[in-house]
């Protein structure tokens, strides 16, 4: 798309041009979605993901834009949208669009139900793959309560269903938890925790009298009972149904550790109710018996939270903290690679969207991690040279006087130099962990930087987004600080 804007801006300048050619410098894989088996299929950035009782997994492949169908010998399949076609319409298969969606919930019916979130719309897909929406308006953000597109919701980013069909949505920019209840033919939306426009907090209490910040993920359990993570807060909520009411508790997290800047601060720590310490928890599953289970997205695991008493402990299932990686293997031994998604099955296996891997794995109850559809290495993190490195989301370069180019690798939050020979290292900042530290190499840290900039003295300045800032990286010898 980018080479044919280009060429028809040549074509209207003038009527002679000299032709370009254009090769890889560095990173490779790109997106890619065809329909193949287990590991020969490629995701761009996998979100959700949910399990049927026939061993079928469905997965929301966001960067591609469609809903994915994995069966139980991995072969995989587009249920709707289509691959690299962004939109919002309704039909069946190919002919419906989405635009970044991110959760999904299935329904005891097999339909299943889509946060497509940046189009501030949640759709249905049946079995047959017919898309409609639901609730919201495509383009239109807010947080109207409503009859089907009278509603509004705001980044729309977790659901879950229950045995009634109401599904559940964690509004994640509206700062609330809604409900979309079928009545008739038309879907009823309502807000029943948390309040818009208050502003984000972490506060405990009755409907809107809760107070959550960015909420992304939502579960139900057997009970009835709705289980939240709450990526910002750094925590785990519980709503608990009262009559007509919904009571909101902190099952495990501190949201009152916070930085100079009165930002809640993440961590990683093993322990009881809020002694225990997750870093932007984004999703989360409960299998039969109750546990909870959570993709702790920044410390690249899968927690566990079990019952003990009036008590949840809080233990790592898969993973080993702040290790990102691609590997199988039983309990510390497997990585991850921020993993935003969890599904559960009958067998209470967890699967797993292990999103910078681009694959999704399989955690069994006793902690075994397989994956099972996906090759992964499109993008990451890895240095190297030309096409061996990995990026994930570069989004500015610049060029100093000796040829070498330095990017702004967004979602790794790091800044990197290539060479005029293609080989990758990284300058500043460490993959995976976000902040706004400053520092030398890999003690520093950048929250999705966005630019960059070189000038002829080789100093390096970074638009550093979502920091709000711009920041300068100095030569010294071998070290940049």
């Amino acid at each position: 798309m980018f080479v044919l804007a280009l060429t028809a801006i040549q074509s209207f300048a003038q009527s002679t041009y000299e032709p370009y050619t254009f090769r890889t410098l560095a990173g490779g894989g790109g997106f890619a979605s065809p329909d193949e088996a287990g590991k020969a299929v490629r995701f761009s950035a996998p979100t959700g993901v949910a399990a049927d009782g026939a061993g079928n997994v469905y997965v929301v492949d966001q960067g591609n834009h469609v809903i994915r169908k994995v069966t139980p010998a991995g072969v995989v399949t587009t249920l709707a949208g289509l691959a690299g076609s962004s939109g919002s319409a309704d039909g069946t298969g190919s002919e419906a669009r989405f635009f970044l969606p991110n959760g999904l919930a299935l329904d005891r019916l097999g339909n299943l139900y889509v946060a497509d979130t940046v189009n501030q719309t949640i759709r249905r897909v049946t079995p047959a793959g017919v898309v409609t929406t639901i609730a919201g308006r495509a383009g239109s953000s807010g947080t109207v309560n409503g009859t089907n597109n009278v509603a509004r919701f705001w980044e729309p980013n977790g659901v879950a269903v229950d045995a009634a069909g109401n599904v559940y949505v964690a509004d994640s920019a509206g700062a609330s938890i809604r409900k979309v209840t079928p009545t008739g033919t038309n879907w009823v939306v309502t807000t029943i925790a948390g309040k818009a426009g208050i502003g984000a907090g972490s506060a405990d209490g009755t409907n809107s009298a809760a107070r959550f910040n960015y909420p992304t993920g939502v579960a139900l359990d057997s009970a009835g009972n709705l289980y939240v993570a709450d990526p910002d807060n750094h925590n785990i909520r519980k709503l608990t149904p009262r009559d007509t009411n919904w009571v909101v508790t902190t099952l495990a997290g501190d949201a009152s550790i916070k930085d100079s800047f009165g930002n809640v601060v993440g961590g990683y720590a093993e322990g009881t109710n809020r002694a225990a310490r997750f870093n932007g928890p984004w999703d989360l599953a409960v299998d039969s018996a109750g546990n909870v289970y959570v993709a702790d997205r920044g410390n690249c695991l899968v927690r566990q939270l079990t019952l003990v008493g009036t008590d949840w402990v809080v233990t790592t299932l898969a993973g080993l903290a702040r290790h990102p990686g691609s590997a199988d293997g039983t309990v510390n031994a497997a990585r991850f690679d921020f993993p935003f998604g969890l599904g559960v099955d009958s067998a209470d296996n967890i699967y797993v969207a292990d999103t910078y891997n681009d694959v999704i794995r399989k955690v069994t109850p006793a902690g075994g991690v397989t994956t099972i559809a996906g090759l992964g290495g499109n993008s990451g993190s890895a240095e190297g040279i030309g096409i061996a490195a990995r990026f994930a989301g570069p989004s500015g370069v610049a060029v100093d006087g000796s040829g070498s180019v330095y990017v702004a690798d967004q979602v790794s939050h790091t800044i990197r130099k290539v060479t005029p020979a293609g080989v990758v290292t990284t300058i500043a900042g460490a993959a995976g962990y976000a902040g706004s530290a400053n520092g030398t190499n890999s003690e520093a840290r950048f929250n999705y930087p966005s630019g960059v900039a070189v000038d002829t003295a080789g100093t390096v300045y970074v638009a550093d987004g979502a920091n709000n800032g711009i920041r300068k990286i100095t030569a010294a010898g071998t070290n940049w600080w």
